[in-house]
């Protein structure tokens, strides 16, 4: 049986503790990897330091996969709208429809407060496609990153 089409079978959010830190910041820096050294921006430490120094608890959540641990991501408050970031899937479970999953419901709890939602990818980064697939449109764009916004449905 190919494994690589199939779906997870079941996938669940939790909020994230205070431990799950330097998980999420491992995984950061395995999906980041290949996008920051393609843009000559990988640095071992500080990519696992970025998301440590602006980890916040309180917003995010982790996604789990029967029961383990296969991404995270974080929905804040800014602005009279919503900030999605570090939405990382482990790159094993990635192409089989679990970002489509998660994202949309990210973006139903968004639309029922009638919010806009903002993000921001590294320039060619694949991630871009999933977003434009669901409605976000680039907003602005500099040397390294693409930024691209949603208005709810």
């Amino acid at each position: 049986m190919d494994t690589t089409t199939s779906k997870p079978a079941t996938w669940t959010l939790r909020t994230a503790e205070p431990a799950d830190v330097e998980a999420i910041a491992e995984l950061r820096a395995r999906v980041l990897r290949p996008d920051l050294e393609r843009l000559g921006r990988f640095d071992e430490h500080r990519v696992r330091q970025r998301l440590r120094d602006s980890f916040s608890v309180q917003y995010t959540s982790i996604i789990e996969v029967d029961g383990a641990f296969a991404g995270c991501v974080t929905l804040r408050p800014a602005e009279q709208s919503w900030w999605l970031e570090h939405f990382y899937l482990d790159p094993d479970l990635q192409g089989r429809g679990l970002g489509t999953a998660v994202l949309r419901t990210l973006l139903a709890r968004a639309d029922a407060e009638a919010a806009p939602v903002r993000l921001n990818v590294l320039q060619g980064s694949a991630a871009q496609r999933l977003y434009e697939r669901h409605g976000f449109i680039v907003e602005s764009q500099d040397p390294i990153d693409v930024y691209l916004v949603r208005e709810p449905a």
